[in-house]
C-alpha cells in the first residue's frame, strides 16, 4: 500500500469511526437538580446571556434561584416582602423581569445588580402568571383566576404602562411570542386550549383563533424554539408537547416528573431545555434538535 492509499484508507476510517458514533441524545429528560431544593411553586424559568438559569423559590417561597450549568443551585434574591414570583424573563439590556402574583407586579432586576424593583404595578390584575417577551423588550401576561376559571391578558410597555388586551378568557396560563413577532400564543389551562392571535408591530392582538386542544390533562408554561414550535408542559401528564405552528402534535417528550409548571432553552447552542416540576421541587432538562427562540434573538 502505497503512502497515497494509506492517507486514504486512514481518512475513510476516520469518516466510519465517525458515523459509528452516537448523535446527541434528544428529547430524553434527565434530573438537572435535587428534588425538593425548590419549593412546589418552583417556576420560571429563564436563562440569562451567560448561561445561568434562574427559577423561582428556591429553599423558600419568595426567592429567586440560580442554578450553575452544572446543576448547582442557589440564592440569587429574595423578593421583597409578601412578593411571590412566577414567570421571569430577560430584556435585551439583561434586566431580569418577575410576574409578581400576590402583589400584582412586574417586578425587575436591573442587569448586574441585585436590587428588586418594581417595573410596572397593576391592581386590576388577578395575578400575573406566566410572562412572554416580543423583540421590542415589550411583555406579554397571562392572568388567570383559579377559582372563577377566568383569565386575562395583558401587555406591559417598556415604560410600564399596563394595556388589557383581551378579559374573560378561560384559566390563562402559558404565553409566548413567535420567533418572527407576528403571533402571540395563550393557553388555558383548565380548557385545555392554546389560543393564537395576529401580533402587530404596535403590539396589539387580532385574529384570535384556536390552535389546539387537548383532550385530557391541563397545560403550564410554554416557549418557542427558533423554528416556531411550541414546548408545551402538560400539568399531570408528565410530559412536554412539541407543537408545529399549525397546531400539530410533533412529540411528546417523557419527563421524571408528573407536573411540570415550565420550560426554556440555553446551553451553548441553546438546544438544553430546563423543566421545573412542581411535584419534585427540582428542574429536568433534554436536549432537543432546535436551539429555543430567545436564545436564537440574542445571537443577531
Amino acid at each position: 500500500m502505497n503512502k497515497h492509499t494509506l492517507a486514504l484508507a486512514t481518512c475513510l476510517t476516520g469518516f466510519a469511526l465517525m458515523a459509528t458514533q452516537p448523535a446527541d441524545d434528544l428529547f430524553k429528560s434527565a434530573v438537572f437538580t435535587p428534588a425538593n431544593g425548590f419549593t412546589s411553586g418552583v417556576e420560571g424559568p429563564a436563562v440569562d446571556k451567560t448561561g445561568t438559569i434562574y427559577a423561582v423559590n428556591f429553599g423558600k417561597q419568595g426567592t429567586v434561584g440560580q442554578i450553575t450549568p452544572g446543576g448547582e443551585a442557589s440564592v440569587f434574591v429574595e423578593l421583597p416582602e409578601g412578593s411571590i414570583g412566577n414567570g421571569i424573563r430577560f430584556n435585551r439590556k439583561g434586566d431580569m423581569l418577575i410576574a409578581d402574583y400576590p402583589k400584582h407586579n412586574i417586578l425587575k432586576v436591573a442587569a448586574g445588580t441585585k436590587t428588586v424593583s418594581v417595573f410596572a404595578n397593576e391592581p386590576r390584575m388577578n395575578q400575573p402568571n406566566d410572562i412572554a417577551i416580543d423583540g421590542k423588550d415589550r411583555l406579554y401576561a397571562s392572568d388567570p383566576s383559579w377559582k372563577n376559571n377566568t383569565g386575562n391578558l395583558w401587555r406591559i410597555d417598556t415604560d410600564g404602562k399596563v394595556t388589557l388586551l383581551e378579559e374573560n378568557m378561560g384559566t390563562t396560563n402559558g404565553v409566548e411570542v413567535s420567533p418572527d413577532d407576528k403571533r402571540l400564543y395563550v393557553n388555558e389551562s383548565n380548557q385545555r386550549k392554546v389560543w393564537v392571535y395576529d401580533l402587530s408591530a404596535s403590539g396589539q392582538v387580532s385574529n384570535k383563533r384556536l390552535l389546539i386542544e387537548f383532550p385530557d390533562f391541563g397545560m403550564d408554561g410554554m416557549r418557542c424554539d427558533a423554528d416556531g414550535n411550541l414546548y408545551i408542559t402538560r400539568f399531570g401528564k408528565g410530559t412536554v408537547a412539541k407543537v408545529s405552528p399549525d397546531g400539530k402534535v410533533v412529540q411528546e417528550i417523557q419527563l421524571i416528573g408528573k407536573r411540570p409548571t415550565n420550560i426554556c432553552f440555553g446551553g451553548k447552542d441553546g438546544r438544553t431545555a430546563y423543566v421545573t416540576l412542581q411535584d419534585q421541587g427540582n428542574l429536568e432538562t433534554f436536549r432537543v434538535d432546535k436551539p429555543g427562540r430567545e436564545w436564537a434573538m440574542r445571537k443577531k
